[in-house]
């Protein structure tokens, strides 16, 4: 990407949406190469047996890979939306924490592929994921609206 702005965490951050916001991730690191985000375990995360619920590393896990996505092709007036998630949970976790690293494996024209490691406070992989996005050309429409950032969320 040739205008990759220096402000991009903030940026970031600053457009998070409703479903970030409320599960408390925040963005520390974006490259073009490298997406990485965190969340401080609450009471709010986890199942009723006292572990983190699958949907926080699935959730982690895509808004990583679709934010890496999105921010490598911003310039070019382009969005990405998920068109696949795999997310595979290896360890359990009850407190700490999480912390997602998200790294382009494809970045093609018309689709991107993006793998993630979640790892707790003490450096043990937790959970991965794949992402797989498509690419759309600017205008695009998706569930009858044009797709872009919601100033609303």
């Amino acid at each position: 990407m040739d205008a990759f702005p220096e402000n991009v965490v903030d940026l970031i951050n600053a457009n998070m949406g409703g479903y970030n916001t409320a599960l408390g991730l925040r963005i520390v690191k974006a490259t073009p190469d490298e997406f990485v985000g965190e969340i401080d375990i609450s009471e709010k995360h986890l199942q009723p047996y006292g572990l983190v619920h699958g949907g926080v590393y699935a959730g982690m896990i895509e808004t990583l890979c679709s934010t890496g996505a999105a921010i490598n092709i911003f310039a070019e007036n382009k969005n990405a939306v998920g068109l696949e998630n795999t997310t595979s949970f290896l360890r359990a976790v009850r407190s700490g924490r999480l912390r997602c690293a998200a790294r382009p494996l494809v970045l093609g024209k018309r689709s991107h592929v993006w793998e993630a490691e979640v790892r707790d406070d003490q450096d043990r992989l937790i959970a991965t994921g794949r992402v797989r996005l498509l690419v759309l050309e600017p205008g695009a429409e998706v569930s009858g609206e044009v797709v872009g950032l919601n100033n609303n969320a």
